[in-house]
């Protein structure tokens, strides 16, 4: 059976779901990328690489190098970069590209969202007055916040930030999710949280924490997503593996000669 190589961009829990479902698979031969940013990745099943490839052209040089079939872009939804790198780099070396993108949050009832373009907008609609924050946001995108020393801040990552990346009133809280939205009521009150600051990262994961605002009626800042590139785009692991599939049909037999 002719083995299609694909190369996963990943990092997300979509691209976890994914390599899990291709381990074994005799139709492939997958290989997941993960850009390194936490410490210490779950180990997947499949082979993997950490790190990045040096921009468009490094990324043209593996998928020819590697003689790649097709590429799944799995990032998360503010790897914004990396998409556009994606898109191109598929485009240049002519390989069949997927993106896997979650559903972003939307606002219910009782919900007291601001919506806000980026971290900067965001820092803004704190405002002037002393506030206890609440940021869900990675430990990359900091910086800003430094620019608004007023605040008292509760932040949770997965890996703790560096001291110098932090605003003067900072808890630091490591974590992973998933979080049971009892736990987060019982973080937000604990901590007298007044504000909370997210991305619309979208997914189960770390949704508890809106309920749990919802619940407390503590508003929430919500950076909305980037702008990706327009491509074939699924929103979870079982739609990806079913275009694999499709596209293995299609592309195997070609492959055999037949």
């Amino acid at each position: 059976m002719q083995r299609l190589k694909i190369l996963i961009l990943g990092g997300t829990t979509e691209a976890s779901a994914l390599a899990r479902a291709l381990a074994g698979d005799v139709r492939f031969e997958p290989t997941l990328s993960l850009a390194g940013r936490t410490k210490a990745p779950r180990m997947p099943p499949i082979p993997f690489r950490i790190g990045g490839f040096g921009g468009v052209d490094g990324l043209v040089q593996y998928l020819k190098g590697e003689h790649v079939d097709l590429l799944v872009d799995a990032t998360h939804p503010f790897a914004a970069q990396m998409s556009r790198h994606a898109a191109e780099a598929a485009r240049i070396a002519d390989v069949p590209l997927l993106a896997v993108c979650r559903p972003a949050w939307r606002s219910v009832a009782g919900d007291r969202w601001t919506p806000v373009l980026d971290m900067a907008a965001a820092v803004v609609a704190l405002g002037a007055a002393p506030r206890r924050v609440f940021l869900t946001i990675g430990q990359k995108e900091l910086a800003p916040f430094r620019e608004a020393p007023q605040h008292a801040y509760v932040i949770r990552s997965v890996d703790a930030p560096d001291a110098e990346a932090l605003p003067p009133i900072a808890e630091v809280i490591t974590a992973r999710g998933p979080f049971a939205e009892a736990d987060e009521r019982r973080l937000l009150a604990g901590r007298k949280i007044e504000v909370i600051v997210t991305k619309n990262s979208g997914g189960s994961a770390t949704e508890a924490k809106l309920a749990a605002a919802r619940g407390l009626a503590i508003p929430v800042v919500m950076v909305e997503r980037p702008a990706r590139p327009e491509v074939e785009t699924v929103t979870c692991a079982e739609d990806a593996l079913e275009w694999l599939e499709r596209t293995h049909r299609r592309i195997a037999p070609s492959r055999r000669g037949v």
